[in-house]
């Protein structure tokens, strides 16, 4: 899996924690594994820009998804997965960490970054939230996703819950 971590950001930012856990989501969604992935960590003002852009709404968000070639994981577990470039995720440290601290649990902003590359992952796969039974599928996935990565590193405690609707 050939995946780029660029942070433009200013912020530190744990960087191999964004790799592994997007590396992690990818592997368990079954797609090839020479498939490419970009993240992209960036500024409020760089996000706000991108949001305005994209969505026509003002302000930054915390996780955008642009989809290259459209790749889905396979419908059978026997499936040959395609191969090709996801494309790319823009997380913004900044919406994080507000996000990070607002959560019900509390949890640091590399916590949310984690949470939020999932959720750029997932997006690039299809997924979506718009319906609730479509937000019920992903946000499974996401918190089975996020709780597995954690458990493979022997992370404890409380998973961070999504902080996002």
């Amino acid at each position: 899996m050939a995946i780029d971590v660029n942070n433009e950001s200013g912020t530190e930012v744990d960087e191999q924690a964004i790799l592994d856990v997007a590396r992690y989501a990818l592997g368990r969604m079954r797609i090839h594994p020479l498939s490419e992935l970009s993240v992209i960590v960036v500024d409020a003002e760089a996000m706000e820009q991108l949001h305005i852009q994209w969505m026509d709404l003002p302000g930054p968000t915390d996780v955008m998804s642009f989809p290259m070639d459209e790749l889905r994981p396979p419908a059978k577990d026997d499936d040959e997965p395609p191969q090709g470039l996801l494309g790319d995720i823009v997380l913004c440290p900044e919406v994080a960490r507000t996000q990070g601290q607002e959560a019900p649990t509390g949890h640091s902003m590399d916590e949310e970054l984690q949470l939020l590359t999932v959720h750029g992952v997932l997006h690039l796969l299809g997924y979506d939230h718009e319906e609730p039974d479509e937000k019920a599928e992903m946000f499974g996935l996401q918190a089975a996703i996020i709780d597995g990565w954690r458990a493979e590193r022997g992370i404890e405690g409380p998973s961070p819950a999504p902080t996002f609707t």
